[in-house]
């Protein structure tokens, strides 16, 4: 069924472009020519009236966007650059860009991670995951970058979902976040729910809200901002981002949980380290990536504020 997602136009945002502004949202995950589209169909209400695509915000306007579920249509292989850091017969580790998205979803039916990997793979992905998500064990956000495991077969998929279920395997990030840390590493440990004020953003609540941890050490601290390694206990959405949020260091760049930057498209996040058992061999395995340069930049730039 298609969702109603609802938005509240905060005081910094008036003036700007409607649809300039709901293509910015990252909760919706659409593109400013979807977004034109389903304001062409009236799937759009601003204050409970379709508005125009030109129409400039004002604090405080309610947005209700119907945004449609994905056409359960075969996903079509794309002969799309991507790097393969690990393959052999039962999975893969790749290294994803900032700015591919993981899977087909609403506003980005293809141009894919996944439709990356069918052309790559042939096709042969692990179809636990349905249609739209073949061969997706995990996922990060469409503007972090770094290493994502792959299933080409079922069991590979199940193997690696156990492991994640008992948070046995590694997944480290690094990050740029803002400020200026009092204690050099520690741990959150704070449950993470949807955020009651606007559903399409988590929070540190207690209501309907699943456990979630992560360790931190901050490797080297600049004037204004740091460089942080997180380590993953749990995996909950946005939970790095949340996480550093509560302790008042959002990442740098976070369009969500921060202020954008023009320096980086999206927060200054990168998954580093992936390290499992192989689900069929027994071998254990750890991967590392080199950050990218974006993110290098941003440090270099931080390093002189």
């Amino acid at each position: 069924m298609p969702q109603t997602v609802e938005l509240t136009v905060p005081a910094a945002d008036a003036g700007k472009r409607l649809d300039a502004w709901l293509a910015a949202q990252e909760t919706l995950g659409l593109t400013r020519s979807a977004v034109q589209q389903l304001l062409e169909k009236g799937a759009v209400l601003r204050n409970g009236s379709p508005p125009k695509k030109n129409d400039r915000l004002s604090p405080g306007d309610m947005l209700a966007v119907t945004v449609p579920d994905p056409e359960p249509a075969e996903i079509v292989p794309q002969d799309i650059p991507v790097e393969i850091v690990y393959e052999d017969d039962e999975l893969l580790v790749v290294n994803k860009p900032r700015g591919m998205v993981v899977h087909p979803a609403a506003g980005h039916p293809d141009g894919t991670l996944v439709n990356a990997l069918l052309y790559h793979c042939a096709g042969r992905l692990s179809g636990i995951n349905g249609v739209l998500r073949p061969g997706i064990v995990h996922r990060i956000d469409r503007d972090t970058s770094g290493l994502l495991m792959v299933a080409k077969t079922d069991r590979a998929h199940l193997g690696l979902a156990e492991q994640i279920a008992a948070h046995s395997f590694t997944r480290e990030y690094e990050a740029v976040a803002c400020g200026v840390f009092r204690e050099t590493e520690g741990t959150v440990d704070a449950p993470i729910g949807r955020d009651p004020r606007d559903r399409q953003k988590m929070c540190v609540t207690e209501k309907n809200s699943k456990e979630a941890v992560t360790h931190y050490r901050v490797l080297t601290q600049f004037a204004r901002h740091a460089h942080v390694r997180c380590r993953l206990e749990t995996g909950r959405t946005h939970q790095i981002r949340v996480h550093l949020r509560q302790l008042g260091h959002p990442i740098f760049g976070d369009p969500v949980y921060g202020k954008p930057d023009r320096r980086i498209a999206g927060q200054c996040l990168h998954a580093k380290t992936v390290g499992f058992v192989h689900p069929v061999t027994g071998q254990p395995m750890q991967f590392d990536s080199a950050l990218p340069a974006d993110f290098c930049a941003v440090l270099e730039a931080v390093s002189r504020m």
